[in-house]
């Protein structure tokens, strides 16, 4: 009986998916997006290196690193799974894939252990789970070895938006090749030869290997990068399940990615670098007319989310988030409503999307980063209405959950409770209030809300003051360390 392979999962669960604005913000980014299927895609990316256990094959924690903003999100999403052992490495800004590579590297071995580390970003999609979990086991199995290995897309099409593998024609014991090269993002002649030779693979930021490997590499290649995360992690912070690299030192690490920093430089050199095809329906839905390609579609090619009416429209997609949305005679455009905002393109120009998520930065327009409804660790506001000093929100805070005490300095606050109970803590005073109950916080009131009961806890919070931004809050106590 051959012995087991230690592996620990590593998920990538950075970015902003600025491309699939306004659905993905910076507050809500697209791998905590359900896009395809019904689960996130955060939640997909768990799934699918869970299915990797096998006879010599044994799964250990897995590890997720995501920024501070969130690590609720994340969380949330890791709660509504069965069986998820996870511990969330948390950047306090990001700096790419190779820290955060680095930094799970670190944890993996602070057991002393060396296990192999599947690692994966957060936001991709696989149609043939099998073929994949197939493919990622070889890999593991090539890695245990010592070898780097990296998954290379086989490409169905000569694409320019991704960077590829070229591999030798030697083939190994489980069907891996040697990389011989990487290229850059090509053009569209240079793209269409790398698919006709047949040697070239889209690299779809997919690795396994050894912790010990992946930290021997980033010393050779890149040691100023390796001595700072191995500062920052000296100077950690655990609060289960967050660990917290040191602030300052975290953010003096130089901003690489993994293929910078490492895979590039591995051919030609002593670090052993291998590629596994992989040809399972992958798509990194960059934008959405991927999201378009992965949806099912109707006869006349369109994609629909949501309540939707189509008359003579072919080959769209339409996404409603909260109201009908309805096309006639429209063709190869995208459509995505939300609740404070509508994006129209053309689909060939969806990957342009950033452009207006620059302006919106320009701007400082707050729909570059949030929604209308806004997720918390306690549960969601939604901002309803606003005028010339007041705003309406509804909130929702889950059982068990509250908000942080605090005050505001220029607004007032009316609370009526729709449904559930609420506890309130309005000055020296705490109160119950039940459904269609109804209390007053004064202007600089120290004042806390909780839901003490099993069921969701709803109100409907109207403000009046001169100021009614949300950076007047002043917090005296807060559970979740804000």
């Amino acid at each position: 009986m051959s012995p087991t392979i230690q592996v620990s999962p590593v998920i990538l669960c950075g970015g902003s998916g600025t491309r699939l604005w306004p659905l993905s913000r910076a507050g809500f980014p697209k791998q905590f997006l359900v896009l395809s299927g019904t689960t996130s895609l955060f939640q997909q990316a768990i799934e699918r290196v869970h299915g990797l256990a096998a006879s010599d094959i044994v799964l250990g924690d897995t590890l997720v690193v995501t920024n501070e903003e969130h690590r609720f999100l994340a969380l949330d999403q890791l709660r509504e799974m069965n069986d998820v052992a996870a511990t969330l490495l948390l950047e306090p800004v990001g700096r790419n894939t190779a820290p955060a590579l680095t930094i799970a590297a670190l944890q993996a071995r602070e057991d002393g252990h060396d296990p192999v580390l599947v690692v994966t970003p957060a936001d991709q999609t696989v149609v043939d789970g099998a073929a994949f979990t197939e493919a990622l086991q070889k890999s593991i199995r090539v890695a245990d070895a010592g070898a780097i290995v990296i998954l290379g897309i086989t490409p169905t099409k000569p694409e320019t938006g991704y960077g590829y593998i070229q591999r030798t024609g030697t083939i190994g014991h489980f069907g891996e090749y040697t990389v011989a090269q990487f290229a850059e993002k090509p053009d569209s002649e240079t793209a269409q030869r790398y698919l006709a030779s047949g040697d070239y693979s889209w690299n779809g930021g997919m690795f396994v290997l050894k912790a010990s490997v992946w930290l021997k590499a980033l010393k050779q290649f890149r040691p100023d990068i390796a001595q700072a995360s191995e500062k920052a992690w000296a100077d950690k912070k655990a609060d289960a399940p967050f660990v917290r690299p040191h602030k300052e030192l975290f953010t003096s690490i130089s901003s690489e990615s993994i293929d910078c920093a490492v895979m590039e430089k591995c051919p030609g050199s002593d670090i052993l670098i291998k590629m596994m095809p992989l040809n399972a329906g992958w798509n990194d839905l960059g934008a959405w007319d991927a999201v378009w390609q992965v949806g099912i579609a109707d006869g006349d090619g369109n994609v629909t989310i949501g309540d939707t009416l189509l008359a003579d429209t072919t080959n769209t997609y339409i996404h409603a988030s909260t109201r009908l949305v309805s096309a006639v005679g429209l063709d190869n455009l995208v459509i995505v409503e939300t609740a404070d905002a509508v994006l129209v393109a053309d689909k060939n120009q969806s990957q342009h999307v950033k452009k207006i998520v620059t302006q919106l930065e320009q701007k400082k327009r707050e729909e570059k980063d949030l929604h209308r409804k806004v997720s918390r660790p306690w549960g969601w506001y939604d901002s309803l209405d606003d005028g010339e000093r007041f705003k309406v929100k509804r909130i929702m805070v889950k059982p068990g959950a509250s908000l942080s005490l605090q005050m505001h300095h220029h607004r007032a606050e009316h609370w009526v409770v729709v449904r559930g109970t609420a506890e309130i803590t309005n000055g020296e005073q705490i109160i119950l209030l039940a459904e269609n109950q109804s209390t007053y916080i004064p202007k600089g009131q120290t004042h806390r809300l909780r839901n003490p009961g099993v069921v969701p806890l709803e109100i409907i919070e109207v403000q009046s003051g001169g100021y009614l931004s949300e950076d007047d809050i002043v917090r005296f106590e807060d559970v979740y360390g804000r």
